[in-house]
């Protein structure tokens, strides 16, 4: 059996330091804002979205939301980015991809200021993570990551870690947190040939393949950490992960849930960027 990584022990102990901070910034007069841009009512940005929220609330952080219709034209998301920028009050602003197909998302990326930028989206943010220049911060998901290996006490250096997805969301910067901290990643996705043989050698193995339940019992192995980065709803609506948990779980060492795992901490680690952002800008 698995020893279970939950997310919400990583995220409370967390939110108890952000919360201090907070507090000495309302005390200057700051109130720590965060921006939201939603183009329609996909289930998983409205879960990521009431966590966020959730999470904003408990810690004193305020959250203004810009909501827009599915079909929104491109002058609109490009308005709402505008009114971001501008407005003083809101440090940090956190954009749903993917957007609909109609919308340029690289012009909508572009747009933002990227000290305002909460979840790694801009030029600058993908700099920092990959070079160590540049303003922003790495991806929350990926940072989540990072976050509770830290607070469980996995030291990765040395250690092979597979991440089984490529993209600028979690599997790139992702590889890149592990790589600056001494660990030998592998890459992986949904073309590579024997997949589940490469997984089975890692030492870390975090899927975020954005498909539901594909990691099953022949992708592990007994020594295993395992990190369910997927979000993805089931026929019955409710949510699961990229990792078969009823396969996975007997068969390894340790592994994150959905829900409850990563995501929890996701949304911790928005809002301490909202928090640095805010002392920044003090």
């Amino acid at each position: 059996m698995a020893t279970i990584l939950s997310g919400a022990a990583v995220a409370n102990a967390r939110s108890e330091a952000l919360s201090a901070r907070v507090t000495k910034l309302k005390k200057s007069g700051i109130v720590p804002t965060l921006a939201i841009i939603r183009l329609g009512e996909r289930p998983e940005d409205l879960a990521y979205e009431r966590g966020a929220c959730k999470r904003c609330e408990q810690i004193g952080i305020a959250v203004q939301k810009f909501l827009l219709p599915q079909d929104a034209a491109q002058d609109a998301v490009l308005s709402a980015v505008e009114a971001i920028n501008r407005d003083h009050t809101i440090h940090s602003a956190l954009l749903f991809q993917p957007f609909p197909a109609h919308i340029g998302g690289d012009a909508v990326i572009a747009a933002l200021n990227p000290a305002k930028d909460a979840d790694g989206l801009t030029n600058d943010s993908k700099s920092h993570v990959f070079s160590g220049h540049g303003i922003g911060f790495p991806p929350c998901t990926a940072q989540a990551c990072m976050e509770i290996l830290h607070h469980y006490g996995y030291d990765v250096t040395g250690k092979r870690a597979v991440v089984i997805g490529r993209s600028m969301i979690i599997g790139r910067p992702v590889a890149m947190l592990l790589l600056q901290e001494n660990a030998t990643v592998t890459i992986c996705h949904t073309k590579t040939e024997d997949l589940p043989a490469l997984c089975r050698d890692a030492d870390i193995l975090i899927a975020a393949a954005g498909r539901a339940n594909m990691v099953d019992s022949s992708y592990v192995s007994a020594h295993q950490v395992v990190f369910d980065v997927g979000i993805n709803v089931g026929v019955d609506g409710k949510l699961v992960g990229d990792v078969d948990f009823a396969q996975v779980e007997p068969r390894v060492a340790a592994m994150t849930p959905v829900p409850g795992g990563v995501g929890a901490v996701t949304s911790t680690v928005l809002a301490a960027h909202v928090v640095e952002a805010a002392e920044g800008m003090a």
